[in-house]
């Protein structure tokens, strides 16, 4: 019984560290510095927070992404990844394509931010 209770404390006090292992920093290597709406994504924010950059955005070409009863899913690495409703970026699409920003972790991919596309 002990030894439970010390691995919980253990699994407790490494949940933080794994969990926030994740969850990356935003990250600008240049590649679109010149692009004229590089001021856009960068403010790019969903109710879970900013998305941080084109560069750390995935673009989804119609195929892999769809909308079921109100609700978007993102196919990401072969499997369906349901968008929260929270993650959905709800102003103009402005690069006209699709995108997510997935955080992947530990326990498996999230989606911070999505974006529909105009599904021209």
């Amino acid at each position: 019984m002990d030894r439970l209770k010390l691995s919980l404390k253990l699994a407790l006090l490494a949940a933080p560290l794994v969990l926030s292992s994740g969850s990356a920093m935003g990250r600008d290597d240049g590649r679109f510095a010149d692009s004229p709406l590089k001021p856009w994504f960068d403010s790019l924010r969903s109710h879970l927070g900013p998305c941080c950059s084109d560069a750390d955005g995935v673009a989804v070409a119609d195929p892999d992404w769809d909308s079921h009863n109100g609700h978007y899913r993102v196919r990401l690495d072969g499997e369906w990844v349901e968008v929260p409703d929270e993650a959905v970026i709800t102003e103009p699409n402005r690069a006209g394509r699709t995108m997510v920003w997935p955080v992947k972790t530990a326990f498996g991919v999230s989606i911070r931010c999505f974006m529909p596309g105009s599904m021209i």
